[in-house]
């Protein structure tokens, strides 16, 4: 006996599965929210006056820690919203892929500050922060719209300026990557790239 014939039906949806693997694997993430950056920056610009008040130590890092927490969940929540008003996914390919690429440096970046915190040594933090956080961002904007590359690159740039300038002025670098930074590009992104 021969083998059945494969039902037109079957190869069509093989060949659907198919064509949308390879749609997904070419696809860039979308999902960056705009306005979810700009209440990030907001949150950085607090997190800058209130630790401004605190000379660097355990209560200035609990103030700039909270606020990337709240931050982290603002962008998270403004991405998910963004993804699904616009049929997306976050559990597809590129954003698995856009989120990888941000991964390794945000661990790094945790590593570090958590060895600088039980050296003692603060005042390396803020372009630590600055360089892995743009690091992060370059790497995982490889998978989204060019504008997210830039940002990578204006963080980094904003890091290398901190490690160049007085420790004293790290606060005010922060200010201006995790403030400045986001609040404008968050616009950009909200008017250019759907909110």
């Amino acid at each position: 006996m021969g083998a059945q014939p494969e039902s037109v039906g079957g190869h069509a949806a093989e060949n659907l599965r198919f064509i949308r693997a390879a749609m997904e694997r070419s696809s860039t993430f979308t999902a960056i929210p705009g306005a979810g950056g700009v209440v990030m920056g907001m949150i950085a610009l607090v997190a800058a006056t209130v630790g401004a008040a605190e000379p660097p130590g355990d209560r200035w890092l609990v103030t700039w820690l909270a606020a990337a927490t709240v931050a982290a969940v603002v962008g998270l929540a403004a991405m998910a919203r963004k993804a699904r008003a616009a049929g997306m996914t976050l559990t597809g390919a590129t954003a698995r892929r856009f989120a990888l690429g941000m991964a390794a440096p945000f661990v790094a970046g945790a590593a570090i500050t958590y060895a600088l915190w039980t050296a003692g040594n603060f005042t390396v933090m803020a372009p630590a922060w600055l360089l892995l956080y743009g690091a992060g961002v370059l790497t995982g904007g490889m998978f989204s719209v060019p504008v997210v590359r830039v940002i990578g690159v204006c963080f980094m740039a904003a890091g290398i300026a901190a490690i160049l300038t007085p420790a004293a002025w790290g606060n005010g670098w922060l200010a201006a990557g995790f403030g400045g930074l986001h609040v404008g590009f968050g616009i950009y992104i909200a008017r250019h790239h759907g909110g």
